[in-house]
């Protein structure tokens, strides 16, 4: 069957049930992890990041909440940029899957400003947190278009600063190159099956600008990243 990527697949991926809680899942986002790092993916959320912060005062304390954090990778990055930078971060992961919290918290044992939440996005009461960024890394790609722009719509009321979206082009190259990631790092059938997935739910630029048309965004920037990522920044103007 020829490989079609003119629109985003309604295929699901396993790590779309949220009540998961085997090894497949631990090694599936550790997998996520290594190859993000390897292939330089982190520094795209990373280089968001410093975007939204170059105005920030060194003394202030800067509240960044990853929405949908995985293992928490993304956050132990930001925080030894931080530590190296003399940043004073308070890092907060947030996952609907329990199993998957418990996983980032093991992993973030030695990083004290990093905490994390169990929680539904729709239903938790964020009222405490004075959110100033919101990450949405390789997350917005399991969801459909109108969840896609509710999400959006939640973050967008609760974060002052900005929100840095780093996610996954559609492209028939690049579900290639996974195919050869997948040989080449012997990953195991479920991160396999769902990264391809992943790239058939991923994005073309006009998917993310029609994005930023219906949400009513004034200042953003939509930019292609190594390795086949768009980098979504969107900056609050009030």
């Amino acid at each position: 069957m020829a490989l079609d990527t003119t629109y985003r697949t309604d295929l699901e991926e396993s790590m779309d049930d949220f009540s998961m809680d085997n090894d497949g899942l631990v090694t599936a986002l550790d997998d996520i992890a290594r190859i993000n790092q390897l292939l330089g993916g982190n520094s795209v959320t990373l280089e968001g990041v410093k975007t939204l912060i170059k105005d920030f005062p060194k003394d202030k304390t800067i509240t960044i909440m990853d929405f949908g954090c995985g293992s928490g990778d993304m956050l132990r990055m930001l925080s030894k940029f931080g530590k190296e930078n003399n940043l004073n971060f308070q890092l907060i992961g947030i996952d609907a899957n329990e199993a998957t919290i418990r996983h980032a918290e093991k992993c973030s044992e030695e990083f004290e400003n990093i905490t994390y939440l169990a929680e539904d996005i729709f239903l938790y009461d964020f009222s405490k947190y004075n959110i100033d960024i919101a990450l949405i890394t390789l997350t917005l790609h399991h969801f459909k278009d109108d969840e896609i722009l509710k999400i959006m719509r939640v973050i967008l009321n609760l974060v002052k600063k900005g929100i840095v979206v780093n996610d996954l082009q559609r492209s028939k190259l690049a579900y290639r190159l996974f195919q050869a990631i997948i040989f080449i790092f012997r990953l195991e059938k479920m991160t396999a099956e769902d990264g391809l997935i992943s790239i058939l739910r991923g994005f073309k630029r006009e998917d993310l600008e029609k994005f930023s048309t219906e949400l009513g965004l004034k200042k953003y920037s939509i930019k292609w990243k190594w390795a086949f990522r768009y980098q979504w920044i969107i900056t609050k103007t009030n």
